[in-house]
């Protein structure tokens, strides 16, 4: 089964919500539409925002990024015997952090640059393309290292925020060439069932045949699974979760917080707004990150295109 970057507007093959009190645990992601959805629900968020000259930069980001994932070459298929080692050790098949990278993912992020630099940006983006293209193969992939391990420096960030979106082109690729019937959920559910990495930020559905089901959308592969609500998602306690969000705000985007770690995670709800993106609605509502930042909350894991925000 796959889905397309944004449930109401992607292509489902089957139905993503399962039967009736039986959702299926995961779908993948269809290249064809995931970055596509999220440029162009980030260009209707832009209007009238006083972040929306960066909610255009990343939606030039994301068109670039689907260009990449229509024009790469195709990924070498996956050993079947290492997925299904994998699932069977409660493993992701494509562990972030020890997969071995094929050379191909930086075809994509020659591409994302390429398309970018015939764009119109600010000055500081165009300097950390400047930056890419100097640099050497071992740099570039030492970027992706750091990235992929949570160790980017402060000095690194413009340029790693491409090499992060390619990157999300090459997983979110992968990924989609994957059989949804042998893959497993992790006994940590917080953390993607394909790649490992933690989510951008939930979706309660409403449409099929089981609304209110949540699921968690992979920040790297674009994974989306099945995840219990009112459950933190980071440390899995269900004593002292709650919803937050902006007063007179439209609803589409809550805080769930949890006073027992204190962090918080994104939720979306697809009732308030059927176009909503769970990439797009996340990075557009900045306001809502401040806010409960300032309140004593630590969000629980970054947003890739959130790294020069």
């Amino acid at each position: 089964m796959k889905q397309g970057g944004a449930p109401p507007t992607g292509k489902w093959i089957g139905n993503p919500q399962g039967g009736v009190g039986a959702p299926e645990a995961l779908f993948l992601p269809d290249r064809l539409t995931r970055f596509s959805n999220t440029a162009a629900r980030l260009r209707s968020l832009a209007s009238n925002q006083p972040i929306s000259e960066w909610l255009i930069f990343l939606a030039d980001v994301s068109e670039a990024q689907h260009k990449a994932a229509m024009t790469s070459p195709p990924l070498p298929a996956i050993d079947r015997s290492l997925v299904d080692r994998s699932v069977a050790g409660r493993m992701p098949p494509l562990a972030a952090d020890g997969h071995h990278r094929n050379p191909a993912w930086r075809e994509g992020l020659a591409i994302i640059l390429d398309e970018l630099e015939a764009r119109t940006l600010p000055s500081p983006a165009l300097s950390a393309i400047a930056r890419l293209r100097d640099a050497s193969t071992d740099q570039i992939e030492d970027l992706a290292d750091g990235f992929l391990r949570g160790s980017t420096g402060s000095g690194d960030a413009a340029a790693c925020l491409y090499v992060a979106a390619a990157l999300q082109v090459y997983f979110t690729q992968l990924a989609g060439t994957l059989d949804a019937s042998t893959l497993r959920l992790l006994p940590q559910r917080g953390l993607c069932p394909c790649c490992g990495s933690t989510p951008v930020s939930g979706m309660i559905m409403a449409a099929g045949d089981a609304p209110g089901i949540r699921y968690l959308y992979c920040s790297l592969c674009s994974t989306a699974w099945n995840h219990t609500r009112a459950i933190c998602i980071t440390c899995e306690s269900t004593r002292r979760v709650s919803l937050k969000e902006i007063e007179g705000g439209p609803g589409v985007v809550k805080a769930e917080t949890c006073d027992d770690c204190q962090t918080y995670a994104k939720m979306i709800y697809q009732a308030k707004d059927r176009n909503a993106d769970p990439y797009a609605d996340d990075l557009a509502s900045l306001g809502l990150d401040i806010m409960i930042g300032e309140a004593g909350w630590a969000r629980h894991a970054a947003n890739p295109m959130l790294m020069i925000g």
